[in-house]
């Protein structure tokens, strides 16, 4: 047995450890360590950004402005109290026209020109004449001082016998015959002066002017068409354009004579015309028409605008809302808030604003009472001094993280 234990020994394999160190302990965390970092890093990249927008805060309305409400709804349109088609006071041919359409002219101002040959040719031949009755009257003066001369000599000669009567008396016919001719020749130069002014006149109306300050509307003639002030078929025209007033605007309103009663002179108005849907244009009760319209049913109501605006043309649709001023004790309880128009988002058949809380936001619906311009005023669903998104971006949604950016 002994003898067998070295080849036993021999055949015996020996496991040793590999050559090197083994593997650090901080190996394993430290690689959890960087695919942590990495996840968290990317995330950092990828996370969701804050909504830029801009914010406005929530203005509570005034009570007298809250009160205000609307007694009746009416339709009428834009007209001008002075309003004009300039015509001539004859008939001639134009000659030339000087104004166009959208121009604005000052009061006495030439519009338009006739043909004046005929009427400058009479003028000529009218101051011929006034020369010729004072060139007359000039050659008469001396005969008339003559013949007094004559008669006081023969007067004085009668006296004393030396002349005979029959010459006194001739020599008296002949002073008085040339005293009455001095006086027709005076005569006819004061009829000729007034003849000369009615050629004048005549040249003067062969010139239209503008009878007052305004904006022309329409053109109505040509150069070498006729006018006249009445008109002849298509050969005519009687008119050379027409001028409007445009500080003479206002709004005609035919009101359902059922609910006249409730149209006072001076109450406050609210105009809206049909081509501006979005602005509003202030104003008053001028004055309701005493009578009505029979077939229709209905009385005129004039109203005046507040202020004028270049917007508002004549014959323009409008909408008028006649308002009534209540008491501040009958205003709702809260009053009411105005918010930029373009805060409101429209969702099927409810308005939707965006209120901003601690840099995120909430979706809230809102009763939006009535817009004016750019602003709109909201019964109820906010508060004043909240803050809401104006011109809200696509993508929010309620909890989105916003920035807010100065308008």
């Amino acid at each position: 047995m002994s003898s067998d234990k070295p080849t036993l020994d021999g055949l015996r394999i020996e496991r040793r450890s590999p050559s090197g160190r083994g593997r650090p302990a901080w190996v394993v965390p430290g690689l959890m360590a960087v695919v942590i970092m990495g996840a968290g890093f990317l995330w950092w990249l990828n996370r969701p950004k804050a909504a830029v927008v801009q914010t406005a805060v929530v203005r509570a309305q005034s009570s007298q402005a809250a009160s205000a409400r609307t007694l009746l709804n009416a339709s009428g349109y834009v007209t001008a109290r002075r309003a004009a088609t300039v015509s001539s006071k004859v008939t001639g041919k134009v000659m030339e026209v000087l104004v166009e359409e959208g121009k604005k002219v000052e009061e006495g101002q030439v519009l338009a020109r006739l043909d004046a040959s005929n009427i400058e040719a009479g003028l000529r031949l009218a101051q011929a004449q006034l020369e010729a009755s004072r060139t007359f009257l000039e050659e008469t003066k001396p005969n008339v001082a003559f013949a007094q001369r004559e008669l006081k000599r023969f007067s004085d000669l009668a006296a004393t016998k030396i002349v005979s009567d029959s010459d006194l008396r001739k020599a008296e016919m002949e002073a008085r015959a040339l005293e009455a001719r001095l006086v027709r020749q005076t005569s006819e130069i004061a009829i000729r002066e007034r003849e000369v002014e009615q050629w004048k006149q005549q040249l003067d109306d062969m010139i239209i002017r503008a009878p007052f300050a305004g904006v022309v509307t329409a053109k109505n003639a040509q150069p070498g068409e006729m006018i006249s002030t009445m008109s002849a078929g298509g050969f005519t025209r009687t008119g050379i354009c027409t001028i409007v007033d445009m500080s003479s605007l206002e709004i005609e309103v035919d009101v359902n004579e059922s609910f006249i009663n409730r149209i006072q002179p001076k109450q406050p108005v609210e105009a809206t015309l049909d081509a501006y849907t979005d602005v509003r244009f202030p104003g008053k009760v001028i004055a309701i028409i005493p009578t009505a319209d029979r077939q229709k049913a209905t009385v005129k109501v004039r109203v005046g605008f507040d202020q004028l605006d270049g917007r508002i043309l004549p014959d323009m649709g409008v909408k008028v809302a006649f308002r009534a001023a209540e008491s501040a004790a009958a205003a709702p309880a809260g009053g009411s808030v105005i918010v930029p128009k373009a805060a409101i988002q429209n969702s099927g058949d409810r308005d939707l604003v965006w209120v901003v809380r601690e840099s995120r936001v909430e979706r809230r619906a809102v009763t939006v009472a009535q817009t004016s311009g750019d602003e709109s005023t909201i019964a109820a669903g906010l508060s004043g001094g909240e803050k809401v998104v104006v011109s809200p971006p696509p993508g929010l949604a309620d909890g989105t993280r916003i920035s807010e950016k100065n308008p």
